[in-house]
């Protein structure tokens, strides 16, 4: 029988695959609808969600080796969320708006990016590296 820590650390590993499955979801969204990507990332329910989750369970992954991926998903988030304000500051003029546009559809393939290389850790059962 597994001991209580291992079955914790095994659900927390679960919840983890979910958390970044959420991410992937706005992405999804992102990708088949008007919204841009990194906008469906950052305001989708699915990402919201998600880093509910990862703050709501990051004292439980402090000191194992997922607390580099919760960090990495919260970092994700809010750097998406940074991405997103810096690029509709972009948009307010009109000289600024292919820059704009520029800045999303970069900020879309990094969040892309971060989910895909996260989750292939996560699935080796690595850390992430910063």
């Amino acid at each position: 029988m597994d001991a209580p820590h291992e079955t914790s650390r095994s659900s927390l590993s679960t919840l983890t695959h979910v958390i970044y499955g959420l991410h992937s979801l706005s992405v999804l969204i992102g990708i088949t609808s008007a919204v841009t990507i990194v906008g469906a990332f950052v305001f989708g329910w699915p990402s919201i969600v998600a880093v509910i989750l990862n703050y709501a369970k990051r004292d439980e992954a402090r000191g194992t080796w997922l607390e580099s991926h919760f960090r990495w998903q919260i970092r994700t988030f809010w750097f998406g969320l940074l991405w997103c304000a810096i690029g509709a500051v972009l948009a307010l003029t009109v000289i600024g708006i292919p820059l704009a546009a520029v800045v999303f559809v970069a900020a879309g393939l990094w969040v892309i990016y971060r989910i895909v290389r996260g989750w292939l850790a996560l699935g080796e059962g690595k850390p992430l590296a910063f």
